[in-house]
């Protein structure tokens, strides 16, 4: 296997771990950084995807105990059953809008400059997002959500289908929006990725598996175990930067940024790749 190919694997896992549970947009960063590194073909498109299932294993082991304790009551104890059809429920929108529009939506949205103009509209809902008022909270723990409100986080996931959006960030800032604690989206938000991730990816890589071969495993184990350690960490970050900090500086990063990627697609500084 090609060393130099390996190293950008190993970057794009970092990339992807860093960003997937921030509300930065893990898949425009990659898009970008793909182009950057020359790493933008049809592989590299589903190893994208594939990596993802490395970031959901560091929050699996992060909520492992909540994940443990919720399986082992499931068949006896009601809140946990309700917990368990609350993320079932957040999960199906995704499932059914994605089936019907995500080959649409890969075709022709994903690109650099979309990437760039939904990085700078997220960036003002955000900030839009943190000026409501505390009194509109009126959920504070997972425990305490609606399959109403599963149901319309789910959706607004979907929002996320649009590269630069931000799943973590459409989840978590529409559960603020909708009453939900900064702590109880941010939460619902990572349960939510779990099967929402291992889904797509393992989607992925079966409508796909005629583009891979055996040779290929040292290029995906490489973007997983990357993805996966770097994640953990950013997780741990994220957990505990809640609980005293808004989101306000992700919002100001992705205005930065995105006007960044414009300017410079646009004055041909940067020769940002489809």
């Amino acid at each position: 296997m090609d060393v130099v190919l390996l190293a950008k694997a190993a970057i794009m896992g970092v990339v992807e771990g860093l960003t997937e549970f921030l509300p930065i947009s893990s898949t425009g960063h990659l898009i970008l950084a793909g182009s950057l590194l020359g790493f933008d073909d049809a592989k590299a498109k589903v190893f994208d995807i594939a990596i993802q299932t490395g970031a959901i294993f560091a929050v699996i082991l992060v909520y492992w105990q909540k994940i443990r304790s919720t399986l082992v009551a499931l068949p006896t104890e009601r809140q946990a059953q309700r917990f368990a059809l609350n993320v079932f429920i957040g999960f199906l929108p995704a499932v059914v809008l994605g089936l019907l529009f995500g080959k649409a939506i890969k075709a022709h949205l994903f690109t650099p400059v979309v990437v760039a103009s939904t990085f700078i509209i997220g960036g003002f809902i955000i900030l839009w997002a943190e000026r409501r008022p505390p009194s509109a909270t009126r959920v504070h723990s997972v425990d305490a959500m609606t399959p109403l409100d599963a149901l319309k986080v789910g959706l607004v996931q979907c929002l996320a289908m649009v590269p630069g959006t931000s799943r973590s960030g459409s989840t978590i800032i529409g559960g603020m929006l909708l009453g939900l604690s900064r702590q109880a989206a941010t939460d619902f938000s990572f349960f939510l990725a779990i099967p929402t991730l291992i889904g797509a990816g393992v989607y992925s890589l079966y409508k796909e598996r005629a583009l891979l071969s055996a040779a290929d495993l040292p290029l995906f184990a490489t973007g997983l175990v990357f993805s996966f350690l770097s994640a953990w960490l950013c997780v741990r970050w994220l957990l505990r930067y809640i609980s005293t900090h808004s989101f306000v500086p992700f919002a100001y990063y992705r205005i930065v940024f995105g006007v960044v990627v414009l300017v410079t697609a646009w004055t041909g500084w940067v020769q940002w790749a489809d």
